[in-house]
């Protein structure tokens, strides 16, 4: 749950306003949720786009104590039901689940208590609406909302899209007249309207908030042993941290994990490979202890309520930017300094072109994923604010460069690539017109540096025209060229091997109708916060010094709570209410209830324990 900023109007519902304070340990509600909250609670439909950790679960976890009735949940994470339900118990909330980890027994005591209003938040997963015991099940009771999280799973062209998602519109037709919230963190515009076709929310009103996260930082990087280049990351600059890293396939998730863990990093890996019982328990593991790190397929992740990751690396090239921004939307859900790293290379190019191409589906389908990877590639080869470029896709523009990604850290050189360009598609025209053949970038990079390979021998491609035309660049440099070439749409991929061949735009380049600017990449990338090789303390940014020793008290009390409880650390407090808790010093339960997070619930709960802390910690300080 997101620690609202003070930017509440005076207008605020009062009930809406005293839940918030009396539940959640807020005072003030951020951004757009007091308007949404206030339509939702007096009948209305909404579709509501929030970035990860903008406080999305707030809109329809207040209407739902606020309205009669219980709230009901469509979310299809069944994998974090457990921990979602264990966060609002743990606020006082009557919360219960029901999915298909549960026995009969379990599912009878739930179905009892949303019958006897004995709740206050169901949730469910979208493949149980399809039965008819449950709706009519819902039909017995009172349902005051329906909340369908992650909405963007409806939209057949979106990034993430399950079949179950369909049927929702039958809410709607059921029960005409319970508002429906539908939510998710990352949509163009046309997702958007999918959305709202789709689950008949014509008639909602549109919450759009700003994708911007500013405390994370982008950072693209060329691709050069990337698993070490991580590690570097790691080490230098995240050591102890949560992280995620993804990769494209399961035996890359298992080989780079594997690394990690032989490099001193708690690693563990994820992907639908693995039994569903290890899945679980890694899972968890991640979830509940401190300085973890996720190696994964995009299986894993979304819905991943841990506020702590403070870094996600991508060793693949996501396949668009939707699932990039969603992905990266992982780290720093609470609002401290967090780091979007991506390793991409010409290889990344060439392997999402030939799954394009090898895709099932018709010529559309394929050009929607080509448009989808184009978008991705713009925004790699930005030579401009990449935060700017990223925001620009979702229609929100930045009125200036944001300071805090690696083309404003370390603006990117740009040059005259036009001679190049045309060399590197000389060859390639040579090799189809003059010996019908088709090879792959690095063929035609040793026919340009002139090298004598035993394939450029074989082939007799020394003879070309073109042999050693190209030797003012480098291989690396070459291969540079070559993938924005391919950005760029003059060049294309084509067929299993991924060979290069030309495009209708080759033309203008050889015909020099057009110029074609590079970038030449950093020699190093920008490294913001500490030097390579040396590990950072774990203790979040802009925490007093002073306050360090009793923020590590605190976090090691929270860690045999949630040990205790068996529940993840956050669900006891987040990092960012010990914070306040350790700079501020509260030495009453009044002083300590007016802490960001601690409602009245936890502070009945943990209230003079947190005070016992307090006083250890300052006899342990004070001078002998």
């Amino acid at each position: 749950m997101a620690d609202p900023t003070e930017n509440s109007e005076p207008g605020a519902s009062s009930e809406a306003l005293g839940v918030l304070r009396r539940v959640f340990g807020y005072d003030a509600f951020r951004g757009e949720q007091e308007e949404i909250i206030e339509h939702v609670v007096a009948g209305g439909d909404a579709l509501v786009l929030m970035p990860t950790g903008g406080g999305k679960s707030l809109c329809y976890q207040i209407p739902a104590l606020v309205r009669p009735g219980v709230g009901v949940v469509v979310s299809p994470l069944i994998a974090l039901m457990q921990d979602q339900v264990d966060a609002l118990r743990a606020l006082g909330v009557r919360a219960g689940f029901l999915n298909s980890t549960q026995d009969l027994d379990e599912r009878r005591m739930v179905e009892a208590e949303f019958l006897a209003g004995e709740l206050d938040v169901l949730y469910l997963a979208p493949e149980r609406l399809r039965l008819e015991s449950t709706m009519s099940l819902l039909d017995r009771g009172k349902v005051s909302v329906f909340a369908i999280d992650e909405a963007h799973c409806v939209a057949q062209w979106g990034h993430d899209f399950r079949p179950d998602y369909l049927t929702l519109s039958a809410l709607h037709e059921r029960w005409p007249d319970v508002p429906r919230i539908a939510l998710t963190a990352t949509a163009t515009e046309a997702t958007r309207k999918e959305i709202a076709a789709r689950l008949q929310l014509g008639d909602a009103r549109h919450f759009v908030a700003s994708f911007d996260r500013p405390n994370i930082q982008y950072r693209i990087v060329p691709k050069n042993d990337p698993k070490k280049q991580l590690l570097e990351l790691i080490h230098g600059e995240h050591a102890g941290d949560a992280g995620v890293v993804y990769c494209l396939s399961r035996k890359s998730v298992e080989d780079v994990a594997d690394f990690l863990v032989a490099h001193g990093v708690a690693a563990l890996p994820y992907h639908a490979g693995l039994d569903a019982r290890v899945r679980a328990a890694n899972q968890a593991r991640f979830l509940r202890e401190d300085g973890v790190v996720m190696v994964a397929t995009i299986a894993f992740g979304m819905g991943i309520d841990k506020p702590d990751v403070r870094f996600v690396a991508h060793l693949d090239l996501p396949k668009s930017v939707e699932g990039y921004y969603q992905e990266t939307g992982r780290a720093g859900r609470d609002g401290l300094p967090s780091t979007a790293w991506l390793a991409y290379g010409l290889q990344d190019v060439v392997q999402q072109r030939k799954m394009i191409d090898g895709s099932e589906g018709d010529d559309a389908h394929r050009r929607r994923l080509t448009a989808h990877l184009d978008a991705m590639l713009a925004l790699c080869e930005a030579v401009e604010c990449r935060r700017a470029r990223l925001l620009a896709y979702f229609g929100q523009r930045l009125p200036e460069p944001c300071g805090n990604c690696d083309t404003c850290l370390t603006p990117p050189v740009t040059w005259d690539g036009t001679i190049a360009a045309q060399k590197f598609l000389s060859a390639v025209y040579r090799l189809a017109r003059e010996r019908r053949q088709k090879f792959g970038a690095g063929q035609i990079i040793d026919i340009l540096l002139g090298k004598r390979t035993a394939k450029v021998i074989q082939h007799d491609h020394d003879q070309l025209t073109v042999f050693g035309i190209g030797t003012e660049l480098g291989a690396a440099e070459w291969r540079a060229v070559v993938r924005q070439l391919l950005a760029l749409g003059l060049l294309a991929v084509e067929g299993e091997y991924g060979t290069l061949v030309l495009t209708e735009a080759s033309g203008e380049v050889l015909g020099r109708r057009r110029d074609v600017l590079l970038r030449r990449e950093p020699e190093k990338p920008s490294r913001a916060r500490s030097a390579p090789g040396k590990p950072r303390a774990a203790a979040p940014a802009d925490l007093p010094e002073a306050a360090v020793p009793l923020f590590e008290a605190l976090r090691a009390w929270r860690a045999s709570q949630a040990k205790e409880q068996g529940v993840p650390a956050y669900v006891v407090f987040h990092d960012a209410t010990l914070r306040e808790i350790a700079t501020l010093r509260p030495e009453s339960l009044d002083a300590l209830g007016t802490v960001g997070g601690v409602g009245e619930n936890k502070l009945a709960k943990y209230g003079e324990r947190i005070l016992e802390v307090l006083a250890e910690s300052a006899r342990a300080q004070a001078p002998a």
